[in-house]
């Protein structure tokens, strides 16, 4: 059977029938709204090994070369020409061979390679997954981070979380079920978290700000008293819903009320999810959230933390700015210092609570960076090879998936797309991606697409 939510005939949802009473939405409170139409996914209990998603993205292409994905053939070869065509890349022009001048070490029982850039995710590699072998679609930061959060790098399309939330639904009536901490603001800037053509209810609420003042803004109750609040959101929703009579379907009307009434639901629970310091001691320790320059990043996976465990479905984290096409020693050693402790600290934190089991946490960029160098140190872009890597949700620990060539700058061995991890992220969550679609101007359309393959041998 079909997830396609919005097939014509449209059937009547609850809200339509309402439409049709003298029920009021306040009156309602709209009750359990945004869990129960979107979570007419059925799952099924051998497949389902996620309930959420915590998504750790590396805006800007680190180069998975210095961290990941290390290549004797670089070493042996220094500064001599790659001997072989280089692929056709944007930015400008690039040199020879550039050997990585960091170190690399194997850890843990499986035995992975990680440089001493991350000493704290070296820590845990018998945790992780590691996908040696993504690939993409564009070369150009736009277009490869659309592709990777939401199957298009081209049109404008809902994003992962937006589909996710689609699909369903979030676990907390009173919370979003899909929410971006301090999201990109420019390359494809709310592309990447909006739900585009789905109903605006399934897209990301955004939460901007630093460490100190880190909310989801305009949930504050400027009457200071709820009934009285209670009564102003119901007038509001009486004459939305008056217009909602004469205008059938309007979805964004629509998003608007249940945005009142869950900014309502959310005065009583997201402001203590919200602050992060009332985490003890030895939590702030695990994260460094003390401590620069981890502070301010693991408070913003602190919070992914806190709001994943009370029922947000999706939450993404973006670290930046990882461009290096210059410079690379110093940017990647003050990137990885800010990230290495609060991404290790998550995933051991998350597997301290028994979370890790239904939680999966992906790490990664829009893209890698080249073997060649980009003036004396530096690297271009490279969407032709690169690695992520994932985190509990079924997924198999302590796992090294597919390979680059000798030089790293092609996926060669089990390539993966983005359309395979999203493929794979939502069997995952008991999803088939081919059937969660959704109805837009005269077609189907789905996070794959025509796309996506399941990467079978990193599920547990």
């Amino acid at each position: 059977m079909g997830l396609c939510l919005n097939r014509q005939p449209r059937p009547l949802s609850r809200r339509d029938i309402l439409r049709g009473s003298s029920i009021g939405f306040g009156a309602l409170a709209l009750n359990s709204m945004l869990t129960t139409e979107s979570s007419s996914a059925t799952l099924s209990p051998s497949i389902a090994k996620v309930k959420r998603v915590i998504f750790l993205f590396m805006h800007g292409g680190p180069s998975t070369l210095d961290l990941f994905d290390p290549k004797e053939s670089l070493k042996k070869n220094n500064g001599k020409p790659l001997p072989y065509d280089k692929p056709r890349i944007v930015s400008s022009k690039t040199g020879n061979l550039l050997a990585s001048p960091w170190n690399f070490k194997q850890y843990g029982q499986s035995g992975s390679w990680v440089s001493e850039l991350l000493p704290n995710i070296s820590s845990i590699t018998d945790d992780l997954c590691f996908l040696h072998s993504m690939y993409c679609s564009n070369s150009r930061h736009g277009g490869a981070l659309l592709e990777l959060h939401t199957g298009s790098d081209t049109f404008t399309r809902p994003a992962m979380g937006s589909w996710i939330n689609y699909g369903l639904g979030s676990e907390n009536n009173n919370l979003p079920g899909f929410i971006t901490i301090n999201p990109p603001s420019s390359h494809g800037g709310s592309g990447a978290w909006s739900s585009a053509f789905l109903p605006p209810r399934y897209g990301g609420t955004m939460i901007r700000g630093n460490s100190k003042e880190m909310k989801i803004p305009f949930i504050n109750n400027p009457l200071g008293d709820r009934s009285k609040q209670r009564k102003e959101i119901d007038l509001l929703n009486a004459l939305n819903q008056e217009h909602l009579t004469k205008h059938k379907f309007n979805s964004d009307l629509e998003s608007r009320i249940e945005s009142y009434e869950l900014a309502f639901r959310m005065q009583m629970t997201a402001p203590g999810i919200q602050d992060v310091s009332a985490e003890p001691a030895h939590i702030n320790k695990l994260y460094g959230a003390d401590e620069k320059p981890t502070a301010e990043f693991a408070k913003q996976c602190i919070m992914a933390r806190r709001l994943s465990e009370s029922g947000v479905r999706f939450v993404q984290v973006t670290h930046r700015y990882w461009d290096s096409h210059g410079n690379l020693r110093a940017e990647h050693e003050k990137l990885s210092k800010e990230m290495d402790k609060p991404v290790a600290g998550l995933i051991t934190d998350l597997k301290q609570r028994g979370l890790l089991e239904d939680t999966l946490v992906l790490w990664g960029g829009e893209f890698g960076r080249t073997p060649v160098a980009q003036g004396n140190n530096g690297r271009d872009h490279n969407p032709h090879g690169f690695t992520m890597f994932m985190a509990g949700g079924g997924t198999k620990s302590g796992t090294q998936y597919g390979s680059t060539d000798d030089f790293g700058y092609h996926a060669e061995k089990n390539p993966i797309h983005f359309h395979d991890l999203h493929a794979t992220i939502l069997h995952l969550m008991g999803i088939n991606h081919t059937e969660l679609t959704y109805r837009y101007a005269g077609r189907d359309f789905r996070l794959t697409d025509v796309h996506g393959k399941i990467i079978k041998d990193v599920i547990a």
